[in-house]
């Protein structure tokens, strides 16, 4: 039987849903959910969520209603003033409660709201996860794994045959035999697992905004990514006219001078899906973004590092590029170039921040 309370709870958490739906677009593109992240949850800023209470006055003050006073005057202890600096306001105040929801539900709400299809992952059988399941009962055991309900029943069971059983007084007292235990057995599963290779430009040209833009849409791409795959892991490349390999933190943070030439990168990902994660066993996305700028005669390089080593063996390449008072944006003309002979290659412009809600459902909408 479900409780009230619980029953109040659920429809809570639905209302809660629906006010993130409502605003989806602007959590996406300006990253307000992003405030704190637990392990599995993620903490949200939902506006204009009451949450309705009993509030207590003191104790023979009247009624409601009661005393002198008019409509709209503020109710508090002698009318006192706040001590605070600056004067008071005239406008309402905007009412802000935190929830939490975890991953998979923003995943839920992102893939019904953008109309993502779901993934239908390669290398199912390729990669095995051992897992104990508790398939069956025995007669042996620890304490900590036996079955009430059985050793219950059977305790009853016997008393009953044997006459023990005492109606108006319902005693039941297992014995040893009476024991059953909870059994385990090892099973192999098909575990679905994919890999995601992040690059961006880090030359002087991509600006911190940029990056913000990088680092909320990678938010995403890893939320709905998790809900689709067992297991996910990620490297992050950065690369001015060098690439690198590096942390999560380094990847938005740094910023670098000089030149671009995206062939650097191109070749660091090859080395880590070569290194890593062998393609006929993993599902593998790659995800670059830049300003668009780079060295010209670099073009043709880069253009034959994706046919020949990255776009073969991918789920999916995807290309984002970012405004910038400074890059060139010619890039993406030359990935135009080949996009007709790829089917999983995706290429998106990201002009700003209001841009990363469409750009992730170019990305994610393929359903590769």
């Amino acid at each position: 039987m479900t409780r009230p309370i619980d029953q109040n709870l659920d429809r809570f958490r639905k209302i809660v849903k629906g006010k993130v739906r409502q605003n989806l677009r602007k959590y996406v593109n300006h990253g307000e959910m992003l405030g704190r992240r637990g392990r599995e949850v993620v903490s949200i800023p939902v506006p204009n969520v009451d949450i309705p209470r009993f509030r207590h006055g003191n104790k023979g003050s009247g009624g409601v209603g009661q005393g002198e006073g008019e409509l709209g005057q503020p109710v508090g202890r002698g009318g006192e003033q706040g001590d605070g600096p600056g004067q008071a306001g005239s406008e309402a105040g905007r009412h802000i409660r935190e929830v939490e929801l975890t991953l998979d539900e923003l995943a839920e709400i992102l893939s019904e709201e953008l109309e993502l299809p779901n993934i239908e992952p390669k290398g199912k059988d390729a990669i095995r996860s051992v897992k104990d399941r508790y398939t069956s009962i025995r007669q042996q055991g620890p304490n900590s794994l036996r079955h009430f309900k059985r050793t219950f029943k059977r305790a009853l069971k016997r008393q009953i045959a044997s006459s023990e059983y005492d109606p108006s007084n319902p005693v039941i007292v297992p014995v040893k035999d009476d024991e059953r235990f909870r059994s385990w057995k090892t099973v192999q599963e098909p575990q679905a697992n994919a890999a995601i290779v992040y690059m961006m430009d880090v030359s002087g040209s991509m600006t911190d905004d940029q990056k913000e833009i990088v680092r909320i849409e990678s938010f995403w791409i890893d939320t709905w990514l998790r809900k689709q795959y067992d297991g996910i892991e990620r490297r992050y490349v950065v690369h001015d006219a060098v690439a690198h390999e590096v942390d999560e933190d380094t990847f938005y943070r740094t910023r670098e001078s000089g030149g671009t030439r995206i062939s650097s990168a191109y070749k660091a990902c090859r080395r880590i899906i070569e290194r890593d994660f062998p393609p006929d066993e993993w599902n593998l996305y790659c995800f670059q973004f830049s300003d668009g700028d780079n060295w010209g005669e670099d073009n043709d390089d880069c253009l034959g590092l994706l046919a020949e080593s990255i776009l073969p063996v991918c789920n999916l390449f995807c290309y984002g590029q970012v405004e910038s008072p400074y890059g060139s944006g010619d890039f993406i003309r030359e990935l135009q170039r080949i996009q007709e002979d790829w089917e999983n290659i995706v290429l998106s412009e990201i002009e700003s921040k209001d841009a990363i809600y469409d750009s992730i459902k170019q990305f994610l909408g393929t359903g590769r």
